[in-house]
């Protein structure tokens, strides 16, 4: 039987109905598919982190937390990822959640890449000082090397009830088995996207299918790639015929050379984190190896499609940085969240996989033109032509992360 839909939950689908009027126009980029069995099934389960790490995190010293006197949130978040109305640039459920529980929350897109945004605040969390974020999102790897390095502060379910809407399948992950540290925010697939007129005009086609078509020529100094290692190289390796999940060193340094390759041709333009989407609208890029979600919210003159090789399949995660001050409201913002109507709502508008129990029911109330969307409710067919990137041990992170580096020129 459906539940009920809630007082606030009601509020919330009619604050933001303005906001999907966008979303529905994107059927027409060939969005749709058959029905699906489990939101994200297999999408964070298991031990795929991306790195490997210990059996507990590193002893912390809390910060104090003011909640109770300072009715704030600091949420630093990636570019398009939450609802927008279009008309007013405001978020409709941040609102919904302001006004029902009176804290502010000072929502900021900073996270273009999660290398660079830990290089922004590495030395603070190391030396024990506030980063002034007291939610950071971030994908499974870096949320991995936070815990392990003490820098993230330890959940208080008892202030998430609703993480126990959490999809069972996001449960138990090796950086954080009990999910004691993070949330998972989005799942999505790293894969590719294009301008479709452009495509058509370049190349005589509106689909890419395969990275030679990324390769071709007519696209030299017209294509963009992702700074996100394991996303860049993990469909490189499937392309090459590898298995991005379980691959050897040798295997790594071919990707490489023909990551290499491509940039000292001039083939990419640029490697680049979330602002390849900038690259896209002005016209300098025609296709990017992106973020699935992103090409939906730059509107219907835009394809996306999972490599006939395989896509790269990740998890981006909630997490309160061990220096948070306003912890407490931190985890009234993730409990919010996982109130199965409200990430319905988000998931309308990001076009990424959710993590909640339930949002695809009630997703059949706010757009059931989404119901059965595979790029928020994924099929088997799809989980099974997605990797998750291999677990690396800190060396190979380091190492891979060293060849990667220099081979795109930083």
């Amino acid at each position: 039987m459906k539940k009920p839909m809630s007082a606030e939950a009601a509020a919330i689908v009619q604050m933001s109905r303005s906001a999907l009027s966008r979303r529905r126009l994107l059927q027409a980029a060939g969005v749709g598919g058959v029905a699906v069995a489990a939101a994200a099934c297999g999408a964070g389960g298991g031990d795929d982190s991306g790195s490997a790490s210990s059996s507990a995190a590193p002893e912390t010293s809390a910060a104090t937390d003011v909640s109770d006197s300072e009715k704030i949130v600091n949420w630093a978040n990636w570019p398009l990822y939450i609802d927008v109305d279009d008309e007013t640039g405001a978020y409709p459920t941040l609102e919904a959640f302001q006004q029902a529980s009176g804290i502010t929350v000072n929502y900021t897109e900073d996270i273009n890449d999660n290398n660079e945004f830990y290089a922004k605040v590495r030395a603070q969390l190391e030396s024990g000082q506030s980063i002034d974020r007291d939610i950071v999102v971030l994908t499974d790897w870096m949320a991995a090397l936070w815990i392990n390095n003490g820098f993230a502060a330890k959940l208080d379910k008892a202030n998430i009830p609703n993480a126990a809407n959490l999809n069972p399948a996001y449960l138990n992950v090796g950086f954080d088995p009990n999910r004691d540290y993070t949330l998972p925010w989005f799942s999505g697939f790293g894969c590719f996207g294009w301008n479709t007129a452009a495509l058509q005009e370049t190349l005589g086609t509106d689909k890419l299918v395969t990275l030679d078509q990324l390769w071709d020529p007519a696209l030299k100094g017209r294509i963009t790639v992702l700074s996100e290692m394991r996303d860049t190289m993990g469909i490189i390796l499937a392309a090459q015929g590898y298995d991005p999940s379980n691959f050897t060193d040798e295997q790594f340094q071919e990707g490489i050379a023909v990551l290499q390759t491509q940039i000292d041709s001039g083939q990419i333009r640029q490697v680049a984190g979330n602002d390849y989407v900038a690259a896209l609208e002005t016209g300098d890029v025609i296709a990017v190896i992106g973020w699935s979600g992103d090409m939906f919210q730059l509107g219907e003159d835009y394809g996306v499609g999972l490599p006939e090789s395989g896509a790269m399949l990740w998890t981006d995660n909630m997490l309160v940085p061990a220096t948070a001050t306003h912890k407490k409201n931190a985890e009234q913002v993730m409990n919010y969240y996982y109130d199965p109507v409200v990430a319905a709502e988000a998931a309308a508008w990001v076009q990424y996989i959710s993590p909640v129990a339930g949002a695809r029911e009630a997703m059949a109330e706010i757009d059931p033109e989404l119901v059965d969307n595979e790029w928020i409710f994924p099929s088997s067919t799809m989980l099974d032509n997605s990797y998750v990137f291999m677990t690396l041990t800190p060396e190979q992170d380091e190492a891979y992360q060293r060849e990667f580096q220099k081979a795109i020129g930083f």
